[in-house]
């Protein structure tokens, strides 16, 4: 199924860093480009590893505005400044130097990852250093200084895409993308993740559906706290593919943050490898069937920098590239991530399942409620 996949690597990513004490830690890309490269991905005949490139500040303005930009630069170049009205400072989004030029090379990277995939040069792409989805046009929020996802997306616009598809499984609600595209109607968002009721952003309920002629289009499905694999994996297949198959996107874009896991320490969801298994499947055969075989993804939260982050992502990254690797993980990524981390690590990709979670109850009737509000707008049977 996969002919050409590219690996946007963007080494320079590793200066988007908060600080020791942040939960979003560099280390987590760094090792999972480690664990591709160890399973030998890169080598294989149908995969490009791609440089990333720092953004231009009128790329970056594709969705945010000069004044923030501005604000971003300054304040990541130890200016004084009332910088808290473009969401820095103590909590979730501490200042730190070149915090421009760091956002910069992430929304870089992901439009390298969107150009690949719209030139023709790649079928699909992945920027695991991306899916920065909480910041807003003109402020930071959630650990997200720029939205490269929706830069990704409105760079795709801009080059002609006409109906794009976003799909986000992060356990955050994808607010950024759906506010910046909430009255357009050429881009359908779908986002998956803990109810707003109990989590940060405190967003993403089914009657937020998108404005004027884009209603219908901006898609949520509030999880409740405690869904394991089976609840998450009911709501995923009977939302995701009926809808993304019935608006043919010519692109499909995902962001695949994985602080769903029943491990992650910012969340309460209860979700194994098995499902991030199981949803690369379905978005690898959703690309195909319904977008064209265009397929860019981004990585996105998840703070178990290295016992999860690193395997979940290359499992997506294995499925985009067609390729079978072993369940054991290789020795001497094992023995750099114990090292980086200071204590053992999973030793293979798999795991067993948690025991069901309590929320799963919940689904059915979260699921009935979007397929009723949304699914007729689409032509599409409650």
């Amino acid at each position: 199924m996969s002919r050409s996949v590219a690996l946007v690597q963007t080494p320079e990513a590793r200066i988007y860093d908060h600080g020791p004490q942040h939960p979003l830690r560099p280390q987590r890309v760094l090792l999972t480009w480690r664990l591709i490269e160890e399973y030998g991905l890169p080598g294989r005949e149908n995969v490009s590893t791609v440089p990333g490139r720092q953004a231009a500040d009128d790329e970056v303005g594709l969705v945010h505005t000069d004044d923030f930009i501005e604000a971003t630069r300054r304040a990541g170049h130890g200016e004084s400044g009332d910088w808290s009205r473009y969401g820095y400072g103590p909590g979730d989004n501490p200042i730190f130097p070149d915090m421009h030029e760091a956002g910069a090379w992430v929304a870089g990277a992901s439009i390298v990852a969107a150009d690949e995939v719209w030139s023709g040069r790649a079928d699909h792409s992945f920027n695991a250093a991306g899916g920065l989805h909480h910041a807003m046009p003109s402020r930071a929020s959630g650990f997200c200084v720029y939205d490269d996802p929706a830069v990704a997306i409105a760079r795709l616009l801009e080059q002609g895409a006409e109906r794009i598809a976003y799909v986000d499984v992060d356990v955050h609600h994808g607010d950024g993308p759906q506010a910046i595209f909430y009255e357009d109607p050429r881009v359908l968002t779908i986002s998956l993740h803990q109810s707003g009721r109990y989590l940060f952003p405190g967003s993403g309920f089914v009657p937020e559906m998108g404005g004027g002629d884009a209603e219908g289009t901006k898609v949520n499905v509030p999880l409740a706290p405690d869904t394991g694999d089976d609840g998450w994996l009911q709501a995923f297949h009977e939302v995701v593919p009926p809808l993304v198959t019935a608006w043919k996107p010519e692109v499909l874009v995902t962001q695949l943050g994985c602080d769903t896991h029943v491990s992650d320490p910012l969340a309460n969801l209860r979700l194994s490898t098995r499902a991030y298994r199981e949803a690369a499947v379905e978005l690898h055969r959703l690309a195909h069937d319904a977008a064209e075989g265009r397929w860019v993804a981004t990585g996105g939260g998840g703070y178990q920098w290295a016992r999860v982050v690193p395997r979940a992502w290359t499992i997506y990254f294995a499925e985009m590239a067609g390729a079978e690797v072993p369940d054991l993980l290789p020795g001497a990524w094992i023995e750099e991530a114990e090292g980086r981390l200071r204590a053992p690590v999973p030793t293979t990709l798999s795991e067993e399942d948690p025991p069901p979670g309590r929320g799963d109850v919940a689904v059915p009737g979260v699921v009935a409620d979007v397929r009723r509000t949304i699914f007729p707008l689409h032509g599409l049977v409650p």
